[in-house]
């Protein structure tokens, strides 16, 4: 397993959606943008399964997964890959995890179960103008992307 370093975890605070992708028995994948997501003291990403039948369907057949969050204005971020396990409120686990995505979302939306996720590969996300004007710097890009978003 490997461990979420400090930039990584800077990341996940800095994204607003990440996007968890699965795939069904039958082999259809699907990827669905979750809200509240966080990590735990234990190197775990964990995920509110708020409105996520298909998802947790999708593990309890195939625990394989990738699950991937950018800043949307720097335009960098990760990609995580490993097996997801869905944790329960019956599990010893729970209640520490449960606080932290509560604690996020005020208790406004309801959960009964979180994505456990330990990451076995990380890549690095990094917009392809970093790669393709290596001067690009921050700044730039956070500018590039106003723009480009109309803020």
């Amino acid at each position: 397993m490997m461990e979420l370093t400090t930039e990584i975890k800077g990341y996940i605070d800095k994204s607003v959606l990440c996007w968890l992708a699965t795939v069904s028995a039958e082999g259809i994948p699907n990827v669905s943008p979750k809200e509240i997501f966080n990590y735990d003291g234990f190197d775990n990403i964990i995920v509110a399964n708020i409105a996520s039948p298909q998802t947790v369907r999708n593990i309890k057949h195939n625990q394989n997964v990738c699950i991937s969050f950018i800043d949307i204005l720097v335009q960098k971020g990760y990609q995580i890959k490993r097996k997801a396990v869905i944790v329960k409120k019956m599990d010893q686990e729970y209640p520490a995890m449960e606080k932290i995505l509560t604690d996020m979302t005020g208790g406004n939306f309801p959960f009964g179960t979180i994505t456990k996720i330990r990451a076995e590969q990380i890549r690095p996300i990094i917009a392809p103008r970093y790669q393709l004007y290596p001067e690009t710097t921050e700044t730039e890009q956070i500018e590039s992307a106003k723009k480009a978003y109309g803020l």
